[in-house]
């Protein structure tokens, strides 16, 4: 199986961290998937670089004399622009600005803007509701933050999914299907009637309701096993495999178990293993 490396290019960023490119975000009719793909064919990289902004990466900032938000805007601002040349994807974990209040949203939608516009921004939120409700989150996260994809939780199923999915023109998501923590087995490997596991059912569905190239899932590289029946049960899907450094995720193996024939369909994020690097 062809095998691609997370970080080859060479190209380095210009004009203050930001790419020139004659190309901005996802093109007219063009799905998200097929969007992230020419994107991570372009950077050659299937790195997602992850925007944490922890309390305890704020305190040099914060001892420079910048408050909590502006130590978090600058602590994501140097990321972006160290990272602009290998970088698949961004993905800011919203509950790390949400702890930061009021203001801790503004600078998210500060971070989303220091992206480039041809790099896909993935929302790292985990929204999990129906109905109106779920077309607010998805509104808050397309219109009001300008995020590309968003992760979100199938638990109710294709109710809870739709509202990010349907007649969003160069929008997707990530659906949970097996987490990276440990009790995922709780609930996510439960086997059902047909013998089948239940993060196995959910790979499937998801596979049935990518009518729009724009659905993908978020297996955790922590499970290899995992990984591998999930690539078998949606060979076309891609994967967001969170796991790889702090959490112990081995790449070489999640990659081989994780990737398409075709070397891509895996996005591997990192945040820790860049930031305190």
């Amino acid at each position: 199986r062809p095998r691609r490396s997370l970080r080859r290019s060479t190209h380095r960023p210009t004009e203050g961290g930001r790419r020139a490119s004659g190309r901005a975000g996802a093109m007219g009719g063009e799905a998200f998937f097929a969007w992230l793909e020419r994107r991570a064919r372009e950077a050659d990289s299937l790195v997602c670089v992850g925007l944490d902004p922890h309390e305890i990466d704020l305190v040099p900032l914060q001892a420079e004399g910048r408050t909590a938000p502006q130590a978090a805007l600058e602590f994501c601002r140097r990321l972006v622009e160290a990272t602009t040349h290998v970088a698949a994807a961004y993905k800011p974990n919203a509950a790390f600005f949400e702890a930061l209040g009021a203001e801790g949203h503004t600078v998210l939608a500060e971070v989303i803007k220091l992206i480039p516009d041809d790099i896909p921004v993935v929302l790292d939120a985990k929204r999990g509701d129906i109905s109106s409700t779920a077309a607010a989150y998805a509104t808050a996260g397309y219109e009001q933050l300008n995020a590309h994809c968003m992760t979100i939780h199938p638990y109710m199923g294709f109710d809870s999914v739709a509202p990010f999915v349907e007649d969003k023109p160069g929008r997707g998501a990530f659906v949970l299907c097996k987490t990276s923590n440990p009790s995922s087995e709780d609930l996510e490997t439960a086997q059902l009637v047909d013998g089948q596991l239940l993060y196995e059912k959910v790979a499937r569905l998801c596979a049935g309701w990518n009518k729009h190239n724009n659905i993908g899932l978020v297996v955790g590289a922590t499970d290899v096993e995992a990984l591998a029946r999930t690539r078998a049960a949606a060979p076309d899907l891609w994967i967001l495999a969170p796991g790889v450094g702090f959490q112990g995720g081995n790449l070489g193996e999640a990659a081989a178990a994780g990737l398409r024939a075709d070397g891509l369909g895996l996005l591997i994020p990192i945040s820790r293993g860049i930031s305190r690097d």
